[in-house]
């Protein structure tokens, strides 16, 4: 790093912002393969809390590709740079005081622990969105593992690059055994449980 750089702390810090919001911030990160329903049961959340006044952003992995990380390939050491960016973005919505959703397929154990070491104690929410590869092939929603399987795709996560399975994560999900909606709910729940949010009964149509 620069040796003149020094970091600025402002007069406005992540617990006014989160204060005036009545939320805790966190990074909900949703980790699985392709076609596990990461994307799908993120968005569901985050159409809920929207919808009960809690200030959200949804970090989807296609989407981050068309500007953020547009300059990237999938080389091994663009997919880790392709997450250290979209942790750095995380952690900084997460001092804006947002409840910050993620979904990408981040396999491997290190870029994910990288991630957690960016944020206090807590914030970092590890959550598993597991289906039997079988399951997700099955699904294909992008028509990816069969272009992997066609060797289109070389180095493609659960064909011939590795998927590390987080070993204690905070919440696991199981897609093939309960619905997106099921799912929401046991994320929600985490989050009232732990004082992130509060129970609302305001609801405004997203």
């Amino acid at each position: 790093m620069e040796k003149n750089l020094s970091w600025h702390n402002h007069s406005v810090d992540q617990k006014f912002r989160a204060a005036i919001k009545h939320q805790r911030p966190c990074l909900l990160w949703f980790t699985g393969l392709s076609g596990s329903g990461k994307s799908t049961i993120a968005g569901v959340i985050e159409r809920r809390l929207a919808a009960r006044g809690f200030h959200t952003y949804l970090l989807d992995g296609d989407n981050v590709r068309h500007g953020l990380c547009r300059d990237l390939g999938f080389t091994a050491a663009d997919r880790v740079e392709n997450i250290r960016r979209i942790g750095e973005v995380g952690r900084l919505m997460s001092d804006a005081g947002l409840v910050v959703l993620t979904a990408f397929i981040s396999p491997f154990r290190s870029d994910r622990d990288l991630v957690r070491a960016l944020l206090p104690a807590g914030e970092f929410i590890e959550i598993l969105v597991d289906a039997p590869l079988g399951e997700c092939e099955r699904r294909d929603p992008k028509g990816l593992y069969k272009k992997a399987r066609a060797g289109m795709i070389p180095h493609f996560t659960g064909i011939d690059s590795p998927y590390e399975t987080p070993i204690n994560p905070t919440i696991h999900l199981r897609t093939d055994m309960s619905p997106p909606d099921a799912c929401a709910d046991q994320v929600i729940d985490h989050l009232v449980h732990h004082g992130f949010i509060h129970q609302s009964s305001k609801v405004t149509h997203v």
